[in-house]
């Protein structure tokens, strides 16, 4: 439901440590808009839709991330790569920097909520220091109504100062001088010196893939989600650029959310969020008509470029390929509301497997199910980074080992326990190539994957038989022999080579990286879940 209306509430920031700044609460996002445009900040497409730039960060920066380390998360959290800890007196020093570069500016302040499912709602209220970071939040955040504003008390702080960067990062436990940091004791997310919004996003998603498990007896993904006519509903993992939110955008069933969900013990799915956030980087009308429809006034186009004719270039990476747009889910026409369903019944993970060697659709046992969520692969392709010349492996645990602060094996137990309860079925998706890898072959054409999306949900992939599927030699997924609206010999992936020399030699070294990447898992997991990976043998 839109909710445009302003809150005549008035609020003030000192409790925080913030003195003298002149606060607008609840600005709307017509408001916010013009306060962007105002300051110079961005600029209007031709249908009147904000595009802005993010500055020096177009994306996350993982690498300045980090997590308090105090007595609650010392033995709770998976101290590593992904989760780097910083003392609290660090936090409170960089907390009271930031409060004070705040102090006696323009400030934009919002109240909102996360978890659909009024069971697990969680009050946030973001307080930052540009409009249009503002606007962004009342896109992704759940919206409340004015009489809920009236006595809201936030559970979850956001503070976002993308002006202030920390004169001496080393002596405050910081890589440099930019920070996103969690104190789930505090229960503060703290973003400075970066104005790339998904560092907000990201941030509350981490904080509830912490707390839901450990406190809630919640599985939280990283998913999008769907339900059809029949109350059967859908959950697509993927990372980013595997079509999680295209696929999970269907004229056909209702979109719950497109990127993080949380899956209850009572068999609910919800969203955690009230917006999308989509890749726009060679978006059309025709391929992706509701995420194109999607983009106008009270969306946020970021880092995009534009025509001399003042339309957006869709095809232009200049800038970056992280092109991004914010909506409010209600511009998507046909969505759940509220946001949240019952019935999981299938479950895909996505992956673009830059060799082209998996399947386009495998259906997974149980023990392949974990050893993929635990995986989480997809591939890099040449040249969108430097130094990447040729396809690379990615692994992300839980398809979201970044905003994973738990042992991705807790996630997995979890998974294994809901799926065997609610007798899913679960399958392996391949969105990237086909008859080669990058370079050689092709991308799997959007128009098949849809096909076979919708086949498995119809039950239309036939039998777990031996007349109905084919186990692959490598990988010991089941393939589906044939699929409605897609070619047979597109079903196999060494039948679009043409060379199975050549097809075997890559998927050995694909495989090969799948075993190499689960060994710092092995200990973890059962034999069943380690057998549930490529087979060993040669072809």
């Amino acid at each position: 439901m839109t909710n445009h209306t302003k809150s005549t509430k008035s609020i003030s920031l000192e409790k925080y440590g913030i003195n003298n700044a002149q606060i607008h609460y609840q600005l709307s996002p017509e408001d916010l808009q013009q306060k962007t445009l105002e300051g110079g900040m961005g600029k209007e497409t031709k249908n009147g839709t904000l595009a802005v730039n993010t500055g020096k960060f177009t994306g996350r920066s993982p690498e300045d991330r980090f997590l308090v380390k105090d007595d609650y998360t010392s033995d709770k959290i998976w101290w590593g790569a992904s989760n780097k800890p910083i003392s609290p007196e660090n936090f409170d020093f960089l907390q009271n920097e930031v409060e004070n570069y705040l102090s006696g500016k323009e400030l934009y302040v919002r109240d909102g909520y996360v978890c659909a499912d009024p069971d697990y709602k969680m009050n946030v209220r973001s307080i930052t220091e540009y409009p249009w970071s503002n606007m962004f939040i009342y896109n992704m955040f759940l919206r409340p109504d004015d009489n809920e504003l009236d006595n809201f008390q936030e559970e979850w702080l956001v503070l976002c100062a993308p002006g202030y960067v920390c004169p001496d990062p080393e002596a405050h436990g910081l890589r440099q001088g930019n920070f996103s940091i969690l104190n789930f004791t505090k229960k503060i997310a703290l973003v400075a010196g970066s104005a790339y919004t998904g560092e907000m996003k990201k941030g509350i998603f981490t904080a509830l893939n912490f707390i839901l498990p450990v406190e809630k007896n919640v599985l939280p993904m990283h998913c999008s989600a769907n339900v059809g006519e029949d109350g059967e509903t859908a959950i697509f993992f993927g990372l980013s650029g595997t079509g999680k939110t295209t696929l999970s955008t269907d004229p056909n069933r209702k979109l719950i959310g497109d990127d993080e969900h949380g899956w209850t013990a009572e068999n609910t799915i919800f969203n955690f969020e009230g917006g999308c956030y989509a890749k726009v980087i060679d978006l059309s009308e025709e391929k992706e008509p509701d995420i194109y429809r999607a983009i106008r006034p009270g969306a946020i186009l970021e880092n995009v470029i534009f025509k001399e004719n003042g339309e957006v270039d869709y095809m232009d990476s200049t800038i970056t390929q992280n092109t991004r747009v914010s909506y409010p889910i209600y511009h998507i026409d046909n969505i759940k509301q509220p946001s949240y369903a019952s019935n999981p019944k299938n479950i895909f993970f996505l992956t673009a497997d830059a060799f082209g060697v998996l399947p386009p659709i495998s259906k997974l046992t149980p023990a392949q199910a974990a050893y993929h969520f635990i995986s989480g692969y997809t591939a890099k392709v040449a040249g969108t980074e430097a130094g990447v010349v040729e396809p690379q492996p990615s692994f992300s645990a839980c398809f979201g080992a970044p905003f994973m602060p738990l042992h991705p094996t807790k996630y997995a137990d979890m998974l294994s326990r809901k799926m065997k309860e609610a007798g899913v079925n679960v399958w392996l998706v391949n969105t990237g190539w086909t008859g080669g890898p990058y370079g050689v072959g092709t991308r799997m054409k959007l128009k098949y994957t849809r096909a076979m999306i919708t086949a498995a949900l119809n039950g239309e992939l036939g039998n777990y038989t031996y007349e109905d599927y084919h186990i692959h030699s490598v990988f010991g997924v089941a393939q589906p022999r044939t699929c409605p609206g897609v070619p047979t010999e597109v079903l196999s992936p060494r039948t679009t080579w043409n060379d199975d020399e050549a097809y075997y030699k890559m998927a050995f070294k694909l495989s090969n990286s799948f075993r190499e990447n689960f060994k710092k898992f092995e200990s973890y997991a059962s034999e069943e879940v380690r057998r549930g990976g490529p087979q060993r043998y040669a072809f």
